[in-house]
């Protein structure tokens, strides 16, 4: 559990973070969702322990991130986005040293527990040079996870990876956010909307807003959006389509398909399905269309731009 109230942070006279108030609740997996010096890992070293807040307050498992800094260490695990290695170590040696560093008892135990839950333990005599940046931030996933932390706290995951890797990376957060608090700092506007339950989106210290990627979609849309597709010339279709009650608008794609907006709670779907059949048409596609979570950004951003 995260509890953030009117957290602030100031480097001289620039202020990186303002009044920031959230939180993150155990079993889900939160995006902190934003452009590059928004803020995000200001806030994240903080809610490490890190750095200390300019102003405001923070609890992390129950504990003040200030007066009981030692409390949350033992409870949190970092991913930074940039994982400090040592690359003349083996895999083992490596987690190994960090689980004495803690203080941590069955040392060895442990550290086989946690290449168990990141899918290395074939690798675990392997040099650490000789891996691949994927196998690296595995690595430093390890680390994190060594002494079973309830919060789990990663910056920028899946940077530097290639889509097979980032998708073996997004299945293990999505297992490790099932028990644990996740909050994950991310630009990657899919990588928020394939991974997180909610996202903040923040912007020049400041978070525009706080929901659900559907719910965020709901709220900005305003109407639902739907592409049909059939055999054949659409031309004749669209004014047909345009006349159905609760129809708001209907627009030709480039690749021939429709794309018809209707009023939220009221599916006309059906109706456009009949409309189609009894004007001659073969219907090869009618499916729902959301509003990307790249959309939602710059709608929200954009004031602020």
């Amino acid at each position: 559990m995260i509890r953030v109230d009117g957290l602030t942070k100031d480097y001289g006279t620039r202020r990186a973070i303002e009044n920031l108030t959230f939180e993150a609740r155990q079993g889900e997996v939160v995006g902190f969702l934003g452009p590059n010096g928004a803020g995000k890992t200001t806030t994240m070293r903080i809610l490490t322990g890190y750095m200390p807040p300019t102003s405001g307050s923070a609890k992390v498992a129950g504990f003040d991130i200030v007066s009981e800094s030692l409390e949350v260490r033992r409870r949190v695990g970092y991913l930074p986005e940039t994982v400090p290695l040592y690359a003349d170590m083996t895999v083992f040696e490596y987690l190994k040293f960090f689980a004495d560093l803690r203080h941590l008892p069955n040392a060895e135990d442990m550290v086989d527990e946690a290449l168990e839950m990141v899918g290395m333990e074939e690798r675990a005599e392997g040099y650490i040079g000789a891996l691949s940046k994927g196998m690296r931030q595995r690595i430093g996933l390890a680390q994190a996870l060594l002494h079973k932390p309830e919060v789990l706290i990663l910056d920028e995951p899946t940077i530097g990876l290639d889509p097979a890797q980032v998708v073996e990376f997004r299945n293990i957060i999505r297992e490790l956010g099932k028990e644990r608090t996740v909050l994950l700092s991310t630009h990657i506007l899919s990588e928020a909307q394939a991974l997180c339950d909610r996202v903040l989106i923040i912007n020049k210290g400041h978070i525009v807003v706080e929901d659900s990627p559907e719910n965020l979609q709901a709220r900005l849309v305003g109407s639902e959006r739907s592409i049909l597709r059939v055999k054949g010339d659409a031309d004749e279709l669209a004014p047909k389509i345009a006349e159905i009650d609760g129809v708001q608008s209907v627009k030709a794609k480039p690749d021939g398909s429709l794309e018809f907006q209707f009023s939220p709670g009221v599916d006309v779907r059906p109706l456009v399905a009949r409309t189609v059949v009894q004007a001659g048409y073969d219907l090869l596609e009618l499916r729902p269309v959301g509003m990307s979570l790249e959309e939602i950004f710059l709608e929200l951003t954009r004031d602020n731009t």
